[in-house]
């Protein structure tokens, strides 16, 4: 039996030097490297990764109606705002254009005052003329110089007309402020009191606005 033994111990020792001399070889053998490198790879491949950015909550519905609300009140703040602009521009375009109308018609205000002082000038000296140039005046150049008054003063108070200053005829009316200046009273005989009785210097309109107010005066109840 110890000679059995023996013999089985003495097959063993050489398959199990070979099988340690190939385990010996793979250690230094080219497959020692690929599975270190292997083993790197699935390191590298399995390292740390970066922190990925975490998904923004969304809003909730009642900050979503509260930011629609701020809208809505925005957008009603910028339309009320738009139409006074527009309103404020538009009452500066009327008045502008009103103020180009007024400078077109009244730029000759000043010079239609001197004017009709001129036209005061010709109707007393007509007046004048035709005080002396009776029928019965034998004196033909009195007569023509009157007859030539009378047609410039008409032809005066065409071009006056024709420019929209026009004289005022407040005989019978009634006393108004803003077109008759009164300098005294008279007996109203046949007129109703606060009328115009007469007129010492006519008055004048330029496209219906008074540029010299009438010397009138103004007929009052007789005192007993």
């Amino acid at each position: 039996m110890a000679a059995r033994s023996l013999r089985r111990l003495g097959a063993l020792l050489p398959a199990a030097g070979k099988a340690g001399a190939a385990s010996l070889y793979c250690r230094g053998s080219p497959c020692a490297f690929s599975t270190a490198a292997q083993q790197r790879s699935t390191g590298d491949e399995c390292g740390p990764e970066e922190p990925s950015e975490e998904p923004k909550h969304p809003l909730s519905d009642c900050a979503l109606e509260h930011k629609a609300i701020k809208l809505e009140e925005q957008v009603r703040d910028l339309t009320e705002r738009y139409r006074k602009a527009l309103a404020d521009s538009e009452n500066v375009r009327r008045r502008t254009q009103k103020f180009v109308e007024d400078a077109k018609l009244f730029g000759i205000q000043s010079f239609c005052r001197d004017l009709v002082e001129v036209a005061d000038i010709l109707e007393k000296t007509a007046e004048s003329a035709a005080g002396h140039a009776e029928p019965s005046d034998p004196n033909p150049t009195l007569k023509k110089i009157y007859e030539g008054l009378s047609l410039l003063e008409a032809k005066l108070q065409s071009v006056f007309a024709k420019h929209g200053l026009q004289k005022m005829n407040p005989v019978g009316g009634r006393y108004d402020p803003y077109e008759h200046e009164i300098i005294c009273h008279v007996p109203a005989e046949g007129l109703q009191p606060g009328t115009v009785a007469l007129v010492t210097q006519d008055g004048y309109k330029l496209h219906g606005r008074t540029i010299r107010h009438a010397l009138v005066g103004v007929a009052v109840e007789a005192q007993e």
